[in-house]
């Protein structure tokens, strides 16, 4: 009777410890999943697909505003359709290379206003920091 006792226990506490480490995993995976879209895929995306969400694309002439050294609000252009844009506002250390025409990865979410909060903004490395072809 002893033995059947300890099998139920150990049972039970091995479907406790499944239970424990699947709902670890989910509430990770849930937690840390970016969609990575261009521009034109985030206008055409739902709006709940965007609470978390990675945009590439090229900064516009237009609407550029530094209100602050660390603050500042662009608007982001589709690298294929120009004429497809998201406004994003920006808080934190602007990169350097940040300017017009720069290629641009940003995370964040896009409010009920059509504004992207962005949490971190990465410029792309412009080619003149690329290793040049040497002959030789």
């Amino acid at each position: 009777m002893a033995k059947k006792k300890n099998t139920t226990l150990y049972v039970a506490a091995f479907l406790l410890f499944l239970g424990g480490v699947g709902y670890l995993a989910y509430s990770v995976f849930t937690e840390n999943s970016i969609y990575f879209l261009h521009v034109s895929e985030a206008l055409a995306a739902p709006i709940e697909n965007l609470n978390n969400a990675r945009l590439f694309g090229t900064v516009s002439s237009e609407d550029l505003h530094s209100e602050t050294p660390s603050s500042v609000s662009f608007r982001l252009e589709d690298k294929e359709d120009k004429a497809k844009t998201i406004m994003v506002s920006f808080k934190g250390t602007i990169p350097d290379t940040f300017k017009a025409g720069a290629e641009v990865i940003i995370e964040g979410s896009l409010t009920e206003e059509n504004l992207f909060t962005a949490k971190t903004l990465m410029t792309k490395c412009p080619s003149k920091y690329q290793k040049e072809n040497r002959d030789g």
